[in-house]
């Protein structure tokens, strides 16, 4: 008999069984890749969208203009404790009473985005000037 042979036989098989262990660890790894991948490209910035939009859905005063999912454009013109508010949205003073969820935009500025013309911020205690265009000869 050829004892030679098992031998071979045996130390090819403990060759293999190590190769395969690390073949495992690379495919775990992989796959943990794979996961972070996901979670950065998919889940973090959509966690970051739905923090911004109930940032600014939480943010929402009366007299604010805004824009529903709907396309329905109108003024907040109070707001109830059950996240509801009415808004007008015409210049016939309509009224529609909507949830704070369907509220798709802002569109208000607010009054620390506002500048003057010529690039100075507007103070608060600041009032534009209006000028008088009516001609005081014409009495």
């Amino acid at each position: 008999m050829n004892f030679n042979l098992l031998d071979n036989t045996a130390s090819a098989a403990a060759e293999s069984a190590s190769q395969s262990q690390g073949q495992i660890w690379i495919i775990i790894g992989m796959y943990a890749l794979l996961a972070l991948a996901i979670y950065f490209f998919i889940f973090r910035p959509n966690k970051k969208k739905k923090k911004a939009e109930e940032e600014m859905k939480n943010s929402l005063e009366v007299g604010d203009e805004i824009t529903t999912i709907g396309g329905i454009m109108g003024r907040v013109v109070s707001m109830k404790d059950d996240d509801s508010l009415i808004i007008e949205t015409a210049s016939d003073r309509s009224r529609i009473k909507i949830k704070k969820w369907a509220i798709s935009t802002i569109d208000t500025e607010k009054e620390t985005d506002k500048a003057k013309p010529n690039g100075k911020t507007v103070d608060s205690d600041e009032k534009p000037k209006k000028k008088d265009n009516s001609n005081k000869d014409e009495d």
